[in-house]
């Protein structure tokens, strides 16, 4: 598959012009793939197989550029329809490896960026610099201090792609990242044979899941990042920030920077709505985790001891290093003298090897050698340090030593928190059978399992390994006291029941309304006013973005999460909490995503404060922690983020926008609402949004464990979860849950001059629209037109373009730009090279669609429904989202 030339477009460029600025090498590396990819092609179904894949490709172009060419576009759907299933199926395979292959590229040459870029203004040095400059030294390293980011694992939605898939796509980028290194024509061509290799294994791998993943597979995906690539990338970025916080003393000086990390899963303790999350599943994904950061940190302290070979002589140990040593021998003295023997005159090599072994024991869980606690294990390494420190050996205690210390401190013996959501029904269902008395029901007995499960994981790997309980739909103070309740139950006594830290999940509209009222009386609970006396007054909210968006539209949500934020953190201030915000954000703007650090320095004031967490959802992981360097550059800008949104000059800005712009708000709020339930409360329009789009087919998709829906038919969109509705959308092109209602919110305001001046000064607004924009560049007219005529309702498909035409119009005007994305030109060129790809997968959807909706009895296993289910991988992964 490579490129060709082609026509002009209206507005007088080319795809030759938009390719042209695209940098050369990045260029070479898709041409690259795509010719091995072609060539694959051909060795596989012949000649016959990549014309046809050329055929298509040349017609969605020239439709494409063309942008009134309704020939081009007929001839597009004319050779689609004219495809046999088999060749229609292996065309969209072949496109959608392209998309895989394009992506890789895409991302190799981030990292060739990022890696010569270096620190810039959004740097966490430069916000720490901006923060001694606003606060001073001493104000700015206690922010420091008590900075916290703190990502939290989910596994919905899960990838589109197989593991099988994205496990081979890896090995294709380390490939390409050893062309790069290629020394001579031997090695060239080696890695080249190898490339061809991996590629034509990715050709012949099945896109198509047979079965679901379970939870504990998910899980065991999860681990993959964590084993490649967070393990030794935390402590990278807690380097960096310390290199220029130390500047010239770095290396030599006990290091300033805190490690300001913490990772929380949700992959085997979320059962909201999942059957499949268990107890049992529940405890083996602690297991698993813990077992891969006891293999971590094992490795590492073998690695780092093994080259501590600092003879005795220059660098004898401390008296605590001996006292360290002595207590080793007495332990286990046949594990002590197997290892004094390969280090006779090196004692912190032999200390720290004999702590490598005690991780082991850990793991394995032989005592009397296995730690009880992380923090013994700390208390260890720092007697380490502090020994070489005496000695003069700064850099050896300042270096891989500390980053060691640097991982036990972020990932303890647990690696993440497991968090455990259940939702506020359930728990009301189980506590009044458990006040019955009786005979307790399978879902009962479940429930009070679970909190036996998190107290015998808090008793095996400490408190911080599963504290925290979400509560789904939290409507009232007695769905917190509940968990509290149901607790005490399971364990017997509330001596006896896990230390919880319960937190409400505010996700609808009328619950976001409701969050004040409802902490108010909380607060006025026993069990509540126990934790708080305990823990230093610290409480956790959690606010969702997707139900609130499904309920009132993407406007009226961000106002009404804005809202419930401020109103949240004045309450906490009045009432002498120290409040964190937990953000539920999903990946696609309909979800409340959109560049995450951008969206945390939109924050209200005091709703921050230098904690700031939020969950990272299925293809989310991967993208931003799949690779070393991207995950450093996240981390990064997240933590800088959290830093800025809690200075005063941020929240100074942010209030006086919020109060300035109020009247705005208002106004859009009310317009944009009123748009959005014009639609979704038509008559009939659940039947139609299910006919319109792939919806019902992409619950066939073996995604993930967790079920589509909360048991209830499409006839009702109250029970359709956030990702299908959002996903669906997204595969239809029409991208409507990430901006329905705004462009009717924009028009009803009327005032450009206002909006724009609104656009340059008020960051939530800003985010709005550059959110919008990047959700509009991955619409398209003529497509979504093709899906809307897939039902006879033209009242509500005129309804849909009629919105989309006035939100691009007012979008632009605001922003001032003739087209989308026009201030973000690296983003926008490679959407638009990717979009007629993307078609081409569209018309091959669109052909299966037709057929399904014509077939008197539906057949999942029919070729239709096939094809559709590989134009479903095909396009997530060429808009590089599914929801």
């Amino acid at each position: 598959m490579t490129d060709t030339e082609t026509p002009r477009r209206p507005d007088g460029t080319s795809r030759d012009d938009v390719r042209g600025e695209v940098d050369a090498a990045l260029r070479a590396d898709v041409s690259f793939l795509g010719s091995l990819l072609g060539r694959v092609l051909t060795e596989a179904g012949g000649p016959e197989l990549l014309a046809d894949v050329e055929a298509l490709r040349a017609a969605v172009i020239g439709a494409y550029e063309g942008d009134t060419d309704e020939v081009a576009r007929a001839r597009a759907r004319d050779l689609v329809e004219s495809l046999d299933h088999e060749r229609a199926e292996q065309v969209a395979r072949a496109f959608t490896c392209y998309f895989h292959l394009s992506n890789l590229a895409e991302e190799h040459h981030r990292v060739r960026v990022l890696t010569r870029r270096g620190s810039g203004p959004d740097s966490l040095p430069a916000a720490v610099e901006r923060l001694v400059d606003e606060l001073g030294a001493d104000e700015a390293s206690r922010r420091l201090a008590e900075l916290r980011f703190q990502p939290v694992f989910t596994a919905h939605p899960t990838e589109a792609r197989r593991r099988a898939v994205a496990s081979t796509i890896r090995r294709i980028s380390d490939l390409l990242a050893e062309r790069d290194i290629s020394a001579n024509e031997v090695t060239g061509a080696e890695t080249q044979r190898r490339l061809l290799e991996e590629i034509d294994t990715l050709w012949r791998t099945s896109p198509l899941r047979t079965t679901r993943p379970t939870p504990l597979d998910e899980v065991r995906t999860a681990m993959n990042v964590f084993d490649q690539t967070l393990f030794e990338v935390v402590p990278t970025v807690y380097r960096l920030l310390d290199d220029r916080l130390q500047g010239d003393g770095a290396g030599r000086e006990p290091v300033r920077a805190p490690a300001f990390m913490r990772l929380s899963s949700w992959i085997g303790g979320d059962r909201d709505g999942n059957p499949h999350v268990t107890a049992e599943v529940t405890r083996a994904a602690a297991e698993i985790a813990s077992e891969h950061v006891l293999i971590g940190l094992q490795r590492a302290t073998t690695r780092i001891g093994s080259t501590l070979t600092l003879d005795e002589a220059d660098t004898p140990g401390d008296e605590g290093l001996v006292a360290l040593a002595e207590q080793q021998r007495q332990l286990e003295p046949d594990v002590a003298s197997r290892i004094g023997i390969r280090s006779p005159n090196e004692s912190h090599r032999r200390v720290l090897l004999f702590v490598a072994a005690r991780l082991e024991a850990t793991r394995l869980g032989q005592e009397p050698l296995a730690y009880g606690r992380p923090d013994e294990l700390l208390d260890d390494l720092r007697t380490v340090q502090r020994s070489l420190r005496a000695a003069g050996a700064d850099r050896a205690a300042n270096g891989e030593l500390q980053n060691l210390v640097w991982q036990v401190e972020t990932f303890g013996f647990h690696l993440a928190e497991l968090e455990v959501r259940q939702h506020s029904q359930v728990h009301r269902n189980a506590l009044e059978e458990a006040r019955a008395g009786g005979e307790l029901s399978p879902t009962t007995v479940e429930v009070l399992e679970v909190f036996r499960v998190v107290a015998e994981l808090q008793q095996r790997f400490g408190r911080q390994a599963a504290s925290r309980y979400i509560v789904s739909f939290t409507q009232s103070s007695a769905d917190l006291a509940n968990v509290v309740e149901l607790a005490e139950l399971a364990l017997g006594s509330a001596e006896a029941a896990p230390v919880l830290d319960v937190i409400p999940l505010f996700e609808t509209f009328a619950d976001l309304e409701a969050s004040t009222r409802i902490l108010e009386e909380a607060l006025q609970t026993e069990p509540v006013q126990r934790r708080l006396a305990a823990n230093g007054r610290r409480l956790e909210v959690m606010l969702g973005y997707s139900d609130s968006s499904k309920d009132v539209g993407p406007v009226s949500a961000s106002f009404a999460l804005y809202d419930a934020q401020a109103r949240i953190a004045e309450w906490a201030e009045r009432n002498g909490i120290v409040l964190t915000l937990f953000h539920g954000r999903g990946g696609s703007m309909g979800r409340g995503g959109g560049p995450a650090h951008e969206a945390v320095r939109a924050q209200p004031p005091g709703s921050v404060e230098g904690r700031f967490k939020i969950t990272e959802q299925g293809e989310v992981i991967l993208a931003h922690y799949g690779n070393k360097t991207i995950a450093a550059r996240h981390i990064e800008q997240m933590a800088a983020a959290t830093l800025q949104a809690s200075s005063p000059a941020t929240a100074a800005r942010n209030a006086a926008a919020a109060e300035r712009f109020a009247p705005l708000a208002s106004a859009m709020d009310a317009a944009s609402k009123e748009a959005f339930f014009g639609l979704v409360k038509a008559d009939g329009f659940a039947q139609w949004f299910a006919t319109v789009t792939p919806m019902e087919e992409v619950g066939l998709l073996a995604l993930g464990s967790r079920p589509a829906r909360r048991g209830l038919s499409v006839e009702s969109l109250e029970d359709l979860r956030a990702i299908p509705w959002v996903f669906a959308w997204t595969q239809a092109r029409i991208n409507l849950a990430g901006w329905y209602g705004l462009g009717s919110a924009l028009a009803a305001v009327g005032d450009v001059e206002l909006l724009r001046e609104a656009y340059a000064s008020w960051p939530l607004f800003t985010t709005m629209i550059k959110n919008v924009e990047l959700s509009f560049a991955k619409t398209d007219d003529h497509i979504a037109r093709e899906y809307l005529g897939l039902a006879e309702r033209t009242d509500l498909a005129d309804r849909v373009l009629a919105e989309m035409a006035l939100t691009r119009e007012w979008v632009l005007r605001v922003s001032g730009h003739a087209e989308v994305l026009e201030g973000r030109p690296v983003l926008k060129r490679s959407v638009r090279l990717r979009s007629p790809y993307v078609d081409a997968l569209s018309l091959l959807q669109l052909r299966a669609l037709r057929g399904i909706r014509r077939a008197v009895e539906k057949d999942p296993a029919d070729a239709d429904h096939r094809l559709l289910l590989l134009t479903v991988n095909g396009i997530a992964a060429g808009l590089q989202n599914t929801g």
